[in-house]
């Protein structure tokens, strides 16, 4: 079996679960019906190295689990501006939902700083082959492994993988996530609370336990929260409450974990363009995704990932732990 050769049977069984959510998606989407205002004609600021997409963005709408090859408007997760300085030098990193968005950007990313990168994903096999060949642009090793993260047993054989191509495990990225939104608390049906819960919770957790034994001082564990998890939001009530849940598991596991020397962290992005949200919300929305901001647009990748490094590397990252680090676009609540 070659290093990105998928595990017998996970692959089978991540696809019968993409068609799951797809299931999921298709209730919500025949009942739904919306509008949008238009939004202001002044410019927004541009605060980055290069200019971002700003709203309107192209009226689409992604199948799940959706696949950033199918995005009009792609994603920019590739920091061009991005000086790697050795943070992550021989580091190994596995990282779930690696195939598109914040987590290929973190791939990347920690490619850039010398990290290895086991490449975790469901089906999106060619979004996550692209992210492969990205990290091997930047010298490093990769390999992919395809799977469900609520598989307690993926979950142990992306570890064991992991470990047996690339020689160790240094840090983890909790990344993947389910979002479906739903327009009335009535129309939330237990399969879909429970797909939610099971990626976004069971599968946090499974990984965290399968990663800790292979961890050393010195290694550790980011997780992806988001702005929903610190002030909620009424299309995402599953979403919102498995996310603040991300963040009292980030909390606790830091407190857990510190006696072993392992460092347990959180981002919590605010909206950021990759194909989770245009797999959830309709063409209409995605038009004006993120426009609500101060930013008055939603962040790319590569804005997000360099949050990743300073929590995973011990240079910079050394003395925190147990923290959650919103990069909301100046959101304030309220």
């Amino acid at each position: 079996m070659s290093s990105s050769e998928p595990q017998d049977g996970f692959r089978e069984d991540a696809g019968r679960v993409a068609q799951d959510e797809r299931n999921i998606q298709k209730e919500i989407d025949a009942k739904e019906r919306r509008s949008f205002a238009p939004q202001a004609d002044e410019a927004p600021p541009q605060t980055g190295a290069r200019p971002y997409p700003v709203p309107p963005f192209p009226k689409q709408h992604l199948e799940k689990p959706g696949r950033e090859a199918d995005l009009e408007l792609k994603p920019l997760w590739d920091a061009p501006y991005y000086k790697g300085s050795g943070k992550l030098q021989d580091k190994v990193a596995l990282i779930t939902g690696a195939d598109s968005g914040i987590g290929r950007s973190v791939a990347v990313l920690f490619a850039r700083e010398g990290a290895d990168v086991a490449i975790a994903y469901l089906d999106s096999h060619e979004d996550a082959e692209l992210t492969k060949q990205a990290v091997e642009k930047e010298g490093r090793r990769a390999i992919l492994l395809a799977g469900d993260v609520a598989d307690w047993k993926f979950a142990q054989a992306a570890v064991e993988r992991t470990v047996k191509h690339l020689g160790k495990l240094d840090i983890l990225v909790n990344n993947a996530a389910f979002q479906e939104h739903v327009n009335d608390f009535e129309d939330l049906t237990e399969a879909h609370f429970d797909r939610t819960i099971k990626t976004n919770l069971y599968g946090y957790f499974h990984m965290a336990k399968a990663a800790v034994p292979h961890l050393k001082p010195g290694s550790s564990i980011v997780m992806t929260g988001s702005i929903t998890g610190l002030f909620g939001n009424e299309d995402l009530l599953d979403y919102s409450m498995t996310k603040g849940g991300i963040h009292a598991f980030t909390r606790s596991l830091g407190t857990a974990l510190l006696k072993k020397g392992i460092r347990v962290n959180a981002v919590a992005p605010g909206p950021v363009w990759t194909p989770l949200n245009p797999a959830d919300k309709s063409a209409e929305q995605i038009a004006q995704f993120g426009a609500s901001t101060p930013m008055r647009r939603p962040a790319q990748p590569e804005e997000i990932a360099p949050a990743y490094v300073f929590l995973a590397s011990p240079q910079t990252g050394s003395y925190i732990t147990g923290e959650i680090l919103p990069v909301i676009g100046g959101y304030i609540g309220g």
